[in-house]
């Protein structure tokens, strides 16, 4: 048997294609329950996250069973047009060693970032739950896990501007100067998006206003940070009085279309928006 990984990042391909080959918790539960239905692929484990979309597969023969492992990985993205130019793949040593990089936050787009140990072990946990992972598999995450949080631990790795969201704080600052007083609009309500308000009202950011579909989620968010939930139907009431928009969701498709940036613009009265 051997070890492989077929994937895509953000060194590969730029965000326009990432966004065809993200996978939903659902689309991935539903692909490692049919794991069994693609010949030679034995056990798997799908990671997908805003920069990256991965499968760690053990599979009978990595050339003969090549066109199953891609087939799998389509699947559970939805079947997006693409070209092999848009993959890598690595079989035994070189897929232990590209895991243990991604897990230590080593191979991220923000050198450091907290999120991606958890997002690892959640892609395992999820494959395991689903009966997609045996002996391989289980030791190699397991181990990956452990060296990311070894890592962190024995490493200054954590201690600069190490997520997304704080990058997006310094970016406004660059664009804006001071965010004292500046207003800020925000799309999400999962932990992305509360770590990004967090990181502005610590700048001193002003008015906290935030969307998301279930206004329950927005409302919980609001009220352990401080900020205002607003539904997404109820933008426009608020928008005037914003200094930037923060899209930080997990939506399959665009939040701010360009007709619904011109009616911002109209309501703003053309004054300078910054957008992230």
């Amino acid at each position: 048997m051997d070890l492989v990984i077929l994937g895509l990042n953000h060194k590969t391909v730029p965000v326009a294609i990432r966004e065809h080959f993200t996978m939903t918790p659902d689309a991935i539960h539903d692909a490692l329950q049919h794991l069994d239905d693609y010949g030679g692929l034995r056990e798997a484990v799908i990671l997908s996250t805003c920069n990256r979309a991965e499968v760690y597969a053990v599979v009978d023969d990595v050339r003969d069973n090549e066109q199953a492992l891609r087939d799998f990985f389509l699947d559970a993205a939805g079947r997006p047009a693409y070209e092999p130019s848009y993959f890598y793949s690595y079989t035994g040593k070189a897929c232990i060693h590209h895991l243990f990089n991604v897990a230590a936050s080593l191979d991220s787009l923000v050198l450091g970032e907290g999120q991606i140990l958890s997002q690892v072990k959640q892609a395992y946990v999820m494959a395991h739950e689903n009966g997609a992972t045996s002996a391989i598999l289980n030791m190699l995450f397991q181990q990956a896990i452990a060296t990311g949080k070894r890592v962190r631990t024995e490493t200054h790795i954590a201690y600069n501007a190490v997520s997304v969201s704080y990058t997006a704080v310094q970016m406004a600052e660059k664009q804006l100067g001071s965010l004292s007083d500046r207003n800020l609009l925000l799309y999400g309500a999962g932990q992305m998006a509360r770590l990004t308000a967090q990181n502005f009202l610590g700048k001193g950011a002003g008015k906290l206003y935030i969307v998301n579909r279930h206004l329950e989620r927005a409302q919980e968010l609001a009220a352990d940070v401080g900020g205002q939930a607003v539904h997404y139907k109820e933008v426009q009431s608020v928008v005037s009085d914003v200094d930037i928009i923060i899209a930080s969701t997990g939506a399959p498709h665009y939040v701010i279309t360009v007709p619904r940036l011109q009616r911002f613009q109209e309501l703003r009265q053309g004054r300078p928006l910054l957008l992230i």
